[in-house]
């Protein structure tokens, strides 16, 4: 059997790339009509996923001074989806899938703080892991409103493409 590089023994990295995914179900620009048991299995997901990279998040906070940002941080967004996974939605199907909403933006800060920690670097443009061996080049786009810059890698071949606008 194959080890697979940045897995313990034992365990599986943490696929943050199929989490992200999961998350466009309940925050894409479709989910307007979510309802039944679609927005019941989706809402399970969001939990068993959070379930998952909480302790993936804390073991690599861990490896960190006490004082330092990132950990704090990570640990204050631990604290959040915590609260997140205590509470249940209230009656009506709006207010189930606000509820499942809010776990999957508390999922997708979760992802975030587990790639900073362990130095994933994911393509600005495209949104996926710039693995290890991967033609890469930096990237910074200067912002419309004022020079706030957004800077960091993305793959090669998605050079020719451009960074999507988000709305």
């Amino acid at each position: 059997m194959n080890a697979i590089p940045g897995a313990q023994a034992g365990t599986l990295p943490v696929d943050v790339e199929m989490m992200r995914e999961s998350t466009s179900r309940l925050i894409g620009p479709d989910t307007a009509s979510l309802e039944g048991e679609k927005l019941a299995w989706l809402t399970s997901l969001m939990r068993g996923h959070i379930q998952l990279i909480i302790p993936e998040i804390e073991q690599a906070a861990g490896k960190l001074p006490e004082d330092d940002v990132p950990r704090y941080c990570a640990l204050a967004c631990i604290g959040e989806a915590r609260a997140k996974l205590r509470t249940t939605a209230d009656a009506g199907p709006h207010r189930a899938a606000a509820h499942a909403r809010k776990l999957a933006r508390s999922l997708m800060a979760l992802c975030d703080h587990y790639e900073a920690l362990t130095g994933v670097a994911m393509c600005l443009v495209c949104d996926k892991p710039i693995r290890d061996g991967e033609d890469s080049v930096p990237y910074s786009q200067v912002s419309s409103s004022g020079g706030a810059a957004c800077a960091g890698r993305i793959h090669a071949q998605c050079s020719r493409i451009g960074r999507r606008r988000r709305r």
